[in-house]
Parts: structure tokens; sequence; C-alpha cells
């Protein structure tokens, strides 16, 4: 019987466990460039003395909206004396609404140029269209394409052809591989410092803002040599739920976190129900550290 059974497998052609197929059977996904079959080691990207995808748990923190100089300095200054190590913040932001605040935009810009110079923080902030690329890439350290970009190809393709290190977020209601994709039109553009960032998508489920996908997190580590981290910021879209999501991003194999932090949530004009006030960033912080050090990492 397990002779019969054997000789049946083998007619219908299944491989045993120890059989390799030869490689010119072996076809590589779409996302070629940005497979983990044209490229088995994991990508790190370097931006100043920060490394994202090495053995560091990168904390990227900051405001949603840059609003003012002192606004800006004293969430920069307090983000990094609790271990952050890049500073975020808008200062070209894509609103639902055309009468809610579009951000400072240049003048952001040089405040964000400010706030490196005076912590030492690199920067990363949104860029919107691909005429405004020069402009972003003059003062910012990482460009970001947001959710709502990220299945614009041209500006996909613009970023692609830039020396800065680009930080990609899926988008509202990107697949997995959709979201590959739009890493590869970065990739095809010569540009492979890119970082995944999950944020959330949209799904049924009100609760919360977004829906975060953490299952993503693993898969696009099997999938992908890019470094991946997580937005749990505009993921939940409420301050009491992002620490929980950040350390489950940790445990979910993440390589870093986006938050959203402002010295006075209250009054800020844009999203400050999700930002966290210095203080709760720097607790949540200190719960990582122990935790990160359980996955070999270090914050």
């Amino acid at each position: 019987m397990i002779q019969a059974l054997t000789e049946t497998t083998m007619q219908c052609g299944t491989p045993p466990p120890t059989m390799q197929l030869p490689s010119d059977q072996v076809r590589l996904p779409p996302y070629k460039l940005a497979s983990r079959m044209s490229r088995p080691e994991s990508t790190v990207v370097h931006v100043g003395h920060v490394a994202v995808g090495g053995p560091e748990f990168v904390v990227i923190a900051g405001p949603c909206s840059v609003e003012s100089k002192d606004q800006l300095l004293a969430t920069a200054e307090q983000v990094k004396r609790a271990g952050a190590g890049i500073l975020r913040g808008g200062a070209f932001k894509p609103r639902s609404s055309p009468y809610s605040f579009q951000g400072l935009e240049e003048e952001g810009l040089k405040l964000l140029k400010l706030a490196r110079e005076t912590t030492g923080l690199p920067v990363v902030t949104e860029v919107m269209d691909s005429s405004d690329v020069p402009l972003v890439e003059a003062y910012a350290d990482i460009l970001q394409v947001g959710s709502r970009n990220s299945q614009n190809f041209s500006l996909l393709k613009r970023v692609g052809k830039s020396t800065k290190p680009v930080l990609l977020k899926r988008g509202l209601m990107t697949t997995v591989e959709e979201f590959l994709l739009s890493a590869e039109y970065i990739l095809a553009s010569g540009n492979d410092q890119v970082i995944m960032c999950e944020r959330g998508i949209r799904t049924f489920e009100t609760a919360t803002r977004n829906t975060l996908d953490l299952s993503a997190v693993p898969i696009l580590k099997e999938k992908t040599h890019l470094p991946i981290i997580v937005d749990p910021s505009h993921a939940v879209g409420e301050a009491r739920y992002v620490a929980p999501m950040a350390r489950a991003a940790l445990a979910a194999g993440a390589d870093g976190i986006m938050v959203e932090v402002h010295v006075n949530p209250e009054k800020a004009l844009c999203d400050g129900d999700q930002s966290l006030t210095p203080e709760v960033f720097g607790r949540m912080v200190d719960d990582l550290r122990p935790m990160a050090r359980l996955f070999r990492k270090r914050i």
C-alpha cells in the first residue's frame, strides 16, 4: 500500500522534500527587485547615524504637522531625550477636507532643518507632488510617500531618481502585493534605499481609525529584503491605543515604529487625538527597551 502511494505521488510529479527545482524553472514574483529571491540578505537603510533594518529598533517620532518654531523644537528635543532616532513632521499635509490645515510648506521645511541642526536628529517629511521633490530634498533626510500617494506612479518613479531614502506608506486599500509593487517602482527607477511602512488599512471596522494589519509585517519580512516599520498612530487614531500597538509591532518583527508626538495634543492643528504627549511617549519607549532586548534589538 505504501509503495503504491509512493509510486502514485512520483507519477503525479510531486518532488520529494529534498528536491530543488532547476534554476530555469524558478520564477521571480512581479516585484523582482524587492523580492528576497533576488536579494536574500536584508537591506539596511542608513540615515545619518541611524540604520533602519539592522539590530536597532528605530523610533521615529514628532508632530503630525509642523505648526511653529516653538512647537517643533520643544517636541524634537523631548522625543530625542526619550530615545527617538529620527524626527518626523509634516510640512505639506494631504487632508481629506480642503478646509483643513494644509501645512506650512517651505516654511515648515525650514523649521525641520532648524530642528535637525538643533537636535542632530535626521528628518523625514512627506512629499506630495513630483514637482516638489527637489524642494523637499533640499531640507529632508528621508522623503515620505504617504498612503494616499502609494500608487501615484509618477511620484514613485520621481522619488526613485532621488539620492535620498524613501519611506513608503501602505495605501488605504492596497494589498501586500500591490504595496510591494509600489516599492518596485522606486527600486526600478534606481533608488534602492526604501523603507516600507504599515499604517493600517480600511476595513468595515469603525472602532479604530484604520485596521492595523500586523500580519503584513512577517509576511513582508518573508517576501522582501526591505526594512519594515509600523505607524500605530495613523492605524488606531486614538492615543490610548498607540503604545499597545507599538509593542505588538516590535513583537511582530518590525524594524521600527513611527509615532506622532505633540507638546499639546489638545491644541494640535492636525491629528491631536492620536498624538502622544512627550511624557507618555517617554514611558512607552521605556517599556519597549526590555522588550526589544528579548528580540535581540536595541533602542
